[in-house]
């Protein structure tokens, strides 16, 4: 929901630009309004905002698990509102029409997205049993007041960075990178990408892990994943064998970036690292 809305306030600011819908920015913000997934840096802005609740308090949907459906629905009428928002801001009409304008599109983008996921309630009461088998009850709380008194002291979301690598000559390494209208809440946190050399990456999860914290990362996983193994690496399958030329190492991960043959598509968590 806050991403929908994210998405409608830049399509009026880049309209209010100037960009025509056909040129390349537009376009690639029309693609896939709402994308399943995001970064680091949205969930910092959700946890902040909202706070984060046990999941027994608010289960999984069947759409939640599968949201393909809800997404096409989303996106659509996104779409739909980008078209009406653009011809608002073509026409002279101002902010506070604009930005009422909104208001009712995102009246039905959280209509649909409640009737799929379910709406939360405002407060929660979590019962659980401890270690030693004592009955204990929280609550009732909000979401946010369970995050800052329950799981923030243990776990500051804002403790965390997000640390990239990428190796094309216009990003030199050890510096702060951002991408334009990559977010998910207006007036939120910017998404940020420290950029480092992969072996940092690697040197850094490892010790993570070792002192009893996961890391999350994301990475491209289809080319080189082979599922019923479990194995992620570039030798998992054997495609010279069958093709007679390389189809891994034509182009260096820099050259990836550059031509468009390479990006992240999913997010997971390392839980473990093997020392040699």
């Amino acid at each position: 929901i806050e991403r929908a809305n994210f998405f409608l306030h830049n399509i009026v600011k880049v309209a209010k630009r100037g960009e025509k819908v056909e040129d390349r920015l537009i376009s690639f913000l029309l693609h896939e309004p709402v994308p399943d997934g995001g970064q680091w840096d949205m969930l910092i802005n959700l946890v902040n905002r909202y706070g984060v609740v046990p999941k027994s308090c608010f289960p999984e949907s069947w759409t939640s698990e599968s949201t393909s459906r809800m997404n096409f629905f989303v996106n659509g009428k996104l779409r739909e509102y980008a078209k009406a928002l653009k011809a608002l801001v073509d026409s002279g009409a101002s902010d506070e029409e604009i930005n009422q304008k909104i208001v009712e599109q995102m009246t039905v983008i959280f209509r649909i997205v409640g009737i799929c996921l379910g709406v939360p309630s405002e407060t929660i009461t979590f019962e659980y049993y401890d270690k030693s088998k004592t009955y204990n009850c929280i609550g009732p709380l909000t979401g946010l007041e369970f995050y800052q008194k329950h799981v923030k002291p243990y776990f500051n979301v804002d403790d965390k960075v997000c640390l990239v690598t990428d190796p094309r000559p216009s990003n030199p390494f050890g510096h702060v990178y951002e991408v334009e209208f990559l977010g998910n809440c207006v007036g939120g946190r910017r998404t940020l990408y420290n950029n480092q050399p992969a072996d940092v990456l690697m040197k850094l999860a490892a010790e993570s892990i070792k002192n009893g914290e996961p890391v999350w990362f994301g990475c491209e996983v289809s080319k080189r994943f082979a599922s019923k193994n479990g194995l992620q690496d570039i030798s998992a399958h054997d495609f010279e064998n069958v093709f007679g030329v390389d189809m891994q190492l034509g182009l260096t991960k820099a050259d990836r970036l550059i031509y468009g043959d390479s990006a992240m598509t999913h997010a997971m968590v390392f839980t473990g690292v093997s020392y040699d």
